[in-house]
């Protein structure tokens, strides 16, 4: 599949959510779209990111933009998470990294002196017309979901 490029459509695709209903590209143009992968269900800093975006979700909402976060996690793991910190925002669940391939965030990591490979934190914004506009790369979370709702007020 051809990766994503910056001010270029991106092809159609479609995912597991927690909304009871898959997850398609397409059914959600003539909104803009936030799709935040992050690497794990449940962990401080992707429990964070999501309740930061979550908490503004009404300004997103005023804006004409619907969020989704994106992880590996399984979709019984994502409606857990949802609940538990009572995200405003469906998950979508990517375990064979089909869309995290897409938007090329799989890369190297290191923990504890292991390499492995996993999700960089990354956002991107794809506009009504279903082009990608904006991408955040090795995110950091503090003050990341306000950069969001900036770039949006500006276009």
């Amino acid at each position: 599949m051809k990766k994503i490029e910056i001010n270029k459509k991106v092809n159609n695709f479609g995912a597991e959510s927690t909304n009871k209903e898959k997850f398609v590209l397409k059914e959600h143009l003539g909104s803009n779209l936030v799709l935040f992968f992050y690497p794990k269900d449940n962990t401080p800093g992707c429990t964070q990111e999501g309740i930061d975006f979550s908490d503004n979700y009404a300004k997103f909402k005023r804006l004409n933009t619907i969020i989704f976060g994106i992880s590996k996690d399984s979709i019984k793991s994502h409606e857990n998470f949802k609940k538990k910190y009572k995200y405003k925002f469906d998950l979508i669940s990517d375990p064979n990294e089909k869309i995290c391939n897409l938007f090329d965030v799989i890369k190297e990591k290191s923990m504890y002196g292991k390499k492995y490979m996993g999700i960089e934190r990354s956002t991107f914004i794809i506009n009504e017309k279903g082009v990608l506009i904006k991408e955040w790369r090795k995110v950091k979370v503090n003050g990341h979901a306000i950069e969001v709702l900036e770039f949006l007020k500006s276009q």
